[in-house]
């Protein structure tokens, strides 16, 4: 367990948090190994802290490999004091908070191969009296690619539709459209950050069986990751490429950094509660570069994948 401490919850509140911390721990070394063993060079380094203010977590981040020239896969389990930022954007009053969750980022070496990201989360809120009075899941994944391949994307999306349909075949489409309106960055006139995938928050249990159907549903997605990404890897690490798509690979990472420093919700969320910070800016890469006012050639693979940077039926593509 990442949480050791006192209960913080109330009486009769421990079980979802403490399953939720394990399946995250368990996920964890699941997605790192396999990415390791995919990489064949490069090992997951880890590097476990704790927050004054309550929790901790572990970071095990990935460097120079020869598939993934950086990634991080970070746990964490913190509470405490609800900030009062926090308590503005939530619409309550002092109170105390739980937060765990597993989030990660990979930046490939290889251009042809697509960034990707996903997290997935559980938040128990509190009042003054210990008892909890709301609890939320959230999460989500979705794919950055520099250059197009469709079998790609219909592979990635196709893959997050199978893991969501036993729990409602009504799920994917919602959520995939939630992913297309939260991952834009709408200083750029709301460019995409890439082709999606799905994301949800806010999903409250209203009762204990509630709980348990949440749950599993957070375990499938969690598990539907490596299916999803792990083909692909392989389909794209060993491609030729040259400075060109090196350039426009690091082009496409500013707009990357610019998404999650100015509009990511979690990110601005571990800064405000006092995260750790290197384990909240690993998801950024090891190199970007910004190009003023940077228009890819008329025709090119990267004026192709500018063109697919919005809303698309990737499922039935």
């Amino acid at each position: 367990m990442i949480v050791k401490n006192k209960d913080i919850s109330g009486a009769g509140h421990t079980a979802m948090k403490d399953r939720w911390q394990q399946f995250v721990l368990q996920l964890q070394d699941e997605i790192c190994g396999s990415l390791e063993q995919m990489d064949g060079k490069a090992k997951f380094v880890e590097d476990r802290w704790d927050r004054p203010e309550g929790g901790g977590g572990l970071s095990k981040v990935i460097e120079d490999g020869k598939v993934f020239e950086k990634g991080g896969v970070n746990s964490s389990a913190v509470y405490g004091e609800l900030p009062v930022a926090m308590q503005q954007a939530f619409g309550v009053g002092d109170s105390r908070f739980f937060a765990c969750g597993l989030s990660l980022v990979i930046h490939p070496r290889n251009p042809y191969l697509p960034t990707v990201h996903a997290n997935w989360r559980y938040f128990e809120l509190y009042g003054r009296d210990g008892s909890r009075v709301d609890s939320w899941f959230g999460g989500g994944s979705d794919l950055t690619p520099y250059y197009l391949f469709k079998e790609d994307g219909r592979h990635f999306h196709r893959t997050l539709k199978a893991a969501m349909d036993p729990f409602g075949e009504e799920l994917y489409p919602k959520y995939k459209q939630h992913c297309d309106e939260y991952f834009v960055n709408k200083h750029r006139n709301r460019e995409a950050r890439g082709i999606g995938g799905v994301f949800y928050d806010y999903l409250r249990p209203k009762d204990a069986s509630e709980a348990e159907r949440l749950f599993s549903f957070q375990q499938a997605n969690g598990h539907a990751f490596l299916p999803a990404y792990l083909p692909i890897a392989a389909r794209r690490k060993d491609l030729p490429y040259g400075e060109r798509e090196k350039e426009w690979q690091e082009i496409r990472r500013g707009r990357y950094v610019e998404f999650n420093l100015i509009h990511d919700r979690g990110t601005l969320f571990g800064l405000k509660t006092n995260g750790r910070t290197e384990s909240i800016l690993m998801s950024l890469p090891p190199r970007a570069r910004w190009v003023y006012n940077y228009q890819p050639e008329a025709g090119s693979p990267e004026a192709e994948l500018v063109e697919y940077l919005k809303p698309r039926d990737w499922v039935s593509e």
